[in-house]
């Protein structure tokens, strides 16, 4: 069999962390068994489809890495190929017109909340009604089979059989003639060739009724795998306070796409015990069979630790462009300044994010406002005195601004004073950087260059004598 697998999402918003990992799941099957990614866009609510969030759906795919084969897809492209599907329902008696008005179908279903029935058409316009008019608005039903049984042999659940019985005749156009979902994914998925539809478990209930209609057209359905849904740490259905925001949301907050494909791929599968993978060891080792039934829970910390995984252990060069753009979103040019590469190295191993990373290395490119008032009332005591005024001379006089001098600088002063080396860099640290971590002494020095640190050790010198006149 040739493995075709599709990613069919509504552009009604954007493509959010349960959608993702659905397409990484589709994509993984895809690859790994040489087969074909297909993205579909599911574009047949008018009313709240739009263009940005289609632009959103293909820009989040991108930055994933998940390229699809063919596509993208859209249906409001397809609605010739709908109706003509739909007249050969109705023209085999196998779908039909039902006039019932939305006023008589509201108490229908209020009724049957009422007596503890499970809501459904009851079928009025199974059997053929006159029009109440000759231009009356009406819907086209599906003929649903009113008993046997619907066998679901999902790869992830196992099986699951829903009895006929329990589904209604569901609609296939609206009254404007619009398809519907249920429809328009047969149909797509037939046309299309599709052989596996991997999607969220939230889509199990339209199986049953998408098969039935997969057979009144004579039609053999794909193979399901439907995957359980995502939960926040309270138990909960992932939403926007958990943490179910925009994947592109992610890139504005200085994650690495290979970092949240790596940590989407675990939501649910796992390898031993194995957590950061390569794309290319995923593809080889993803099977959908594996994926576990229970939801899984979405854990923020877990992908920061991930993500710092992959930044801790790429390339500089990739990563300072990242780190330039979240620094010129405060203001900075990275021009004016140490070179961001060299940045990008010294703090490679000291930020989760690459928000994180700019906001911990803006001091290398501008004074800071204020002393951390921590670090300020534990390294910047008149008893620091003495070593910051000597440090702030041998650091003047030096000829050459390396880091190596600059070490051996520190060392002197610490040697001189007979302290130990911490008590000569942790005040000129603070006076420097503005708080009490930072890079090593000598690479900080060097980074920031002579005129900054100068200037700064001034201020952190005039803060002592301040403090020390109020003691």
């Amino acid at each position: 069999m040739t493995v075709r697998t599709r990613f069919a999402p509504s552009p009604t918003g954007y493509l959010h962390i349960g959608g993702a990992r659905t397409a990484l799941f589709s994509w993984l099957y895809a690859r790994r068994h040489g087969g074909t990614f297909v993205l579909r866009i599911e574009d047949t609510d008018l009313e709240r489809s739009t263009p940005e969030s289609v632009q959103a759906i293909l820009d989040g795919m991108a930055w994933l890495g998940l390229d699809y084969d063919e596509g993208p897809i859209y249906q409001t492209d397809r609605f010739d190929r709908y109706r003509d599907v739909i007249q050969r329902l109705l023209d085999e008696d196998k779908a039909y017109k039902c006039y019932c008005s939305r006023e008589r179908l509201d108490a229908l279903r209020a009724e049957q909340m009422e007596q503890k029935i499970k809501p459904r058409y009851d079928g009025t316009c199974r059997a053929g009604v006159e029009p109440p008019s000759a231009d009356a608005p009406y819907v086209i039903r599906f003929r649903n089979p009113q008993d046997g049984e619907v066998v679901i042999d999902d790869m992830i659940r196992g099986r699951v059989t829903i009895s006929n019985d329990e589904l209604d005749d569901l609609i296939l156009a609206r009254t404007d003639g619009t398809p519907t979902y249920n429809f328009t994914v047969v149909v797509d998925d037939s046309d299309m060739k599709i052989s596996h539809v991997i999607r969220g478990d939230d889509h199990l209930n339209n199986t049953p009724r998408q098969i039935n209609i997969f057979r009144a057209l004579g039609l053999e359905p794909p193979t399901y795998a439907h995957v359980p849904m995502i939960l926040g740490s309270d138990g909960k259905r992932l939403s926007k306070r958990h943490g179910a925001v925009s994947v592109l949301q992610y890139r504005e907050d200085g994650y690495l796409p290979e970092a949240l494909v790596n940590y989407l791929v675990r939501l649910g599968w796992s390898h031993g015990d194995q957590e950061v993978f390569t794309r290319e060891e995923m593809i080889e080792l993803f099977d959908i069979t594996d994926v576990n039934r229970a939801a899984s829970v979405f854990n923020p910390e877990k992908l920061a630790w991930l993500n710092q995984q992959y930044i801790m252990n790429s390339d500089v060069a990739k990563l300072a462009p990242l780190l330039a753009e979240q620094l010129e979103k405060r203001g900075i040019d990275v021009t004016q300044g140490p070179d961001i590469l060299e940045v990008t190295r010294v703090q490679q191993e000291r930020a989760k994010t690459f928000v994180e990373m700019a906001e911990i290395s803006e001091f290398f490119y501008r004074d800071f406002d204020a002393f951390d008032e921590k670090a300020a009332k534990k390294h910047l005591r008149p008893v620091a005195l003495e070593p910051l005024e000597k440090a702030r001379d041998a650091l003047a006089a030096l000829d050459e601004w390396e880091p190596e001098a600059l070490h051996r600088t520190v060392q002197e002063v610490s040697e001189a004073l007979e302290l130990k080396m911490g008590k000569v860099a942790q005040p000129l640290r603070v006076a420097v950087v503005g708080r009490a971590a930072s890079p090593g002494i000598d690479e900080t020095l060097y980074l920031v260059g002579r005129d900054a640190c100068l200037r700064r050790i001034d201020r952190a010198l005039d803060f002592i004598r301040q403090r020390a006149g109020q003691e």
